[in-house]
């Protein structure tokens, strides 16, 4: 049986169908966010375990701020390794004697085992590549998995299946749309854009009447200390904001989702570039 592929170009395609489901799904989520003046609820997410994640974090720390960070458990070494270059600067991955530590307090995710095109492989090696990647991270971390977050972004209805499957809540994409939540399928959940979008404030201002707001990127794309400072008063002004909230990706579903999600599989007791 064939599997439709979905790549950007084909992704991209679906957007208007998307925000035709959401006229649907989420006309009650909105009426309701806007009479009864609840806050924006505002997520934020980053690919890949890299060394800037460290800089990154005392940023959140010193603001507050909750996030997610999509981890391949296949990829990092006992101490920090060398990657891949991006825009002539250096990108390391973080080791596993170090993680614990750094990612004290927040979400990890799954980004899968080794970063592949999920859809371009096997389904058998992808099933293991989800699985497993889960399964290494929760044993490491000591904590329940539930979000995954495509390599690339690409993915198609056999990889889908295979995240849900493997006892994934949600699985985020890289299109960026208006109105992110409820996403149409929570398996295809779609973020509102990335960090340095720049009209991501327009797109804030916008998501107060959806009711979620929600951003993504990674942390090696910023690489000099302006960019740094600008990101620093984004998560400062955000924070401040008296009409919104940090949550965390897994908090917007509801208690009988993530039930259904956690009883898929539970925690395993036993003992390059990247896009996305």
């Amino acid at each position: 049986m064939t599997q439709k592929c979905y790549t950007m170009t084909d992704i991209k395609r679906t957007e208007q169908t998307q925000k035709d489901a959401h006229l649907i799904l989420g006309v009650r989520h909105n009426q309701d966010t806007f009479m009864n003046n609840i806050k924006l609820k505002v997520v934020q997410c980053w690919d890949d375990g890299v060394t800037t994640d460290e800089r990154l974090i005392e940023i959140l720390r010193r603001h507050g701020a909750k996030a997610t960070f999509n981890l391949n458990a296949g990829l990092h070494d006992e101490n920090r390794k060398p990657g891949w270059t991006y825009k002539g600067t250096q990108v390391s991955r973080l080791g596993w004697s170090e993680m614990r530590e750094i990612y004290e307090g927040f979400t990890i995710a799954n980004h899968s085992l080794t970063h592949p095109h999920l859809e371009q492989i096997p389904i058998a090696d992808a099933c293991r590549e989800i699985k497993e990647g889960r399964d290494r991270l929760q044993q490491f971390f000591e904590q329940e998995v539930l979000g995954f977050a495509y390599p690339f972004g690409t993915y198609n209805d056999a990889v889908e299946v295979a995240v849900r499957d493997a006892g994934h809540l949600y699985a985020r994409t890289t299109l960026n749309v208006d109105q992110s939540f409820p996403p149409a399928s929570s398996t295809a959940f779609h973020p509102n854009c990335h960090f340095r979008a720049s009209d991501l404030w327009e797109k804030y201002h916008k998501a107060r009447f959806e009711g979620v707001f929600y951003f993504w990127g990674h942390s090696y794309e910023m690489i000099n200390d302006a960019m740094w400072d600008e990101f620093d008063e984004t998560i400062e002004r955000i924070s401040n904001d008296p009409a919104a909230q940090w949550c965390h990706v897994e908090d917007l579903f509801n208690e009988s989702e993530r039930n259904q999600s956690g009883s898929n599989k539970s925690l395993n007791s036993d003992g390059e570039n990247a896009a996305s």
